[in-house]
């Protein structure tokens, strides 16, 4: 028996067609022609701030057994048909990528996933890793995919989740979505924290906003319970197909530790600690910005107007307050915040005149002269104000940014086992038409 390990990628557009559609179309083909997969095919999401990104940015790849070299072949005869057929190659930004693998996962096929997932990595890379583990590798156009295709097929998953894909008929592409937003609150409810982020006040996060073929995608921590979740949800429209993935999403398996902020590189995704440098400012759109500084340098740190009331959060931090931030770098070299852990408050103050024994307030004396009470004239010669703490409307603890921001690699608190800070800000659709920070979103 032999195990055909299949990569596909980049096959998603602009005009709607996507990685999963496509894999999920090529699986059934395969079934229906007597082969089987080995467990769920494998959605892998890779590196979230790579410039030349797919909407998803994610690759699939599945493992299908085969009983002879003939059947190995014709395996990549149906494979190869589908996205040529299904992948719209006329659009610019469609270069698919499709690897053929039988060898064993090496831990050089590992290390390259990892990277494809947290750092940039070209064709070239991907073409030379291929040839020495023996990997056929088809591009079309300019073969961008095959990055992608050889990163998910080499992907470890030492945790991971499952997404249901389900998907619409042709004719409604590019229609509204259909789906009743009362069984979406009550298929959160009903399943807890087995699913996540289902919904996020009057926002229906399962629900995609293109015109792709998906209809609406539940995440989950087993494929049982988004089988019951499916059944929960009501949609007004037909559903072609659906499709359970295994996932790396929701995992910070893009997140690798920075020792030092001088060692992050543009296009990154870290975890690094830092002292907040000076006051957290607000500029046009909404978007809240900060410095985080240790030993070795600088960085600014963002947390942009999607994030909503995570904001409020980022302006409370002072200069002095010890953090660490998850997030990734973007071109302009800006640390996109994804959640902090506030790990040491500094002391906010004020300073004041100091009071008198007889309890009222005492007035400066003069330039360097001191304070006189202005009850009894008792006079002070000291010219040093009194330091009063103020009490800090933020606590230590973690805080992430909510649903309706997150990326899908972005691990959340509750998968971490960690409770949000009770201060943690939380928003409904009213906060969000009243929030003075809520402005118009720039592409930064």
């Amino acid at each position: 028996m032999y195990r055909l390990h299949v990569g596909i990628d980049d096959t998603d557009s602009p005009d709607g067609m996507c990685t999963t559609y496509i894999s999920c179309v090529i699986i059934q083909e395969l079934k229906s022609c007597g082969f089987s997969l080995e467990d769920h095919p494998r959605l892998i999401r890779l590196n979230p701030f790579a410039p030349h990104k797919t909407r998803g940015n994610g690759a699939v790849t599945f493992t299908v057994l085969a009983e002879s070299r003939e059947d190995i072949n014709t395996i990549k005869g149906i494979v190869l048909e589908g996205v040529a057929e299904l992948a719209e190659l006329d659009s610019e930004r469609t270069n698919p990528g499709v690897v053929f693998y039988t060898g064993k996962i090496t831990e050089e096929m590992r290390e390259f996933a990892l990277s494809a997932i947290r750092r940039i990595l070209r064709i070239e890379d991907a073409r030379r890793l291929a040839e020495r583990v023996g990997a056929e590798v088809h591009g079309f156009k300019k073969g961008r995919g095959i990055i992608g295709a050889l990163a998910a097929i080499g992907c470890p998953l030492d945790d991971s989740t499952y997404e249901l894909l389900t998907y619409r008929v042709p004719e409604n592409y590019g229609k509204p979505r259909r789906i009743d937003p009362e069984s979406v609150a009550r298929m959160d409810d009903a399943t807890g924290s087995e699913t996540f982020d289902n919904i996020d006040g009057d926002y229906i996060a399962i629900e995609p906003h293109t015109p792709c073929p998906i209809l609406y995608g539940v995440r989950g921590e087993s494929p049982e319970v988004l089988l019951r979740a499916m059944e929960m949800v009501r949609v007004d429209e037909e559903v072609e197909r659906y499709c359970i993935f295994e996932t790396n999403q929701h995992t910070d398996q893009h997140i690798q530790d920075a020792g030092r902020i001088a060692d992050m590189e543009a296009f990154g995704c870290y975890r690094v600690r830092g002292e907040v440098i000076d006051g957290p400012r607000v500029i046009e759109g909404g978007h809240v910005f900060f410095t985080l500084g240790d030993d070795s340098g600088q960085i600014e740190c963002g947390a942009y107007e999607p994030t909503k009331d995570f904001r409020k959060i980022i302006l409370e931090l002072i200069p002095g307050d010890v953090l660490t931030v998850y997030g990734g770098i973007g071109a302009q070299g800006t640390m996109n915040i994804e959640k902090i852990h506030l790990e040491r408050l500094a002391e906010l103050y004020v300073e004041e005149n100091p009071i008198c024994t007889c309890g009222k307030r005492m007035k400066s004396a003069g330039r360097n002269k001191g304070f006189k009470c202005p009850s009894c004239g008792r006079r002070l010669r000291s010219s040093r104000k009194v330091r009063r703490a103020l009490e800090r409307s933020v606590g230590e603890g973690y805080y992430e940014v909510p649903t309706c921001a997150r990326r899908h690699l972005s691990k959340q608190l509750v998968r971490m086992g960690i409770s949000s800070p009770p201060s943690e800000a939380t928003e409904s659709s009213s906060t969000r038409q009243s929030d003075p920070l809520n402005k118009k979103w720039e592409d930064l």
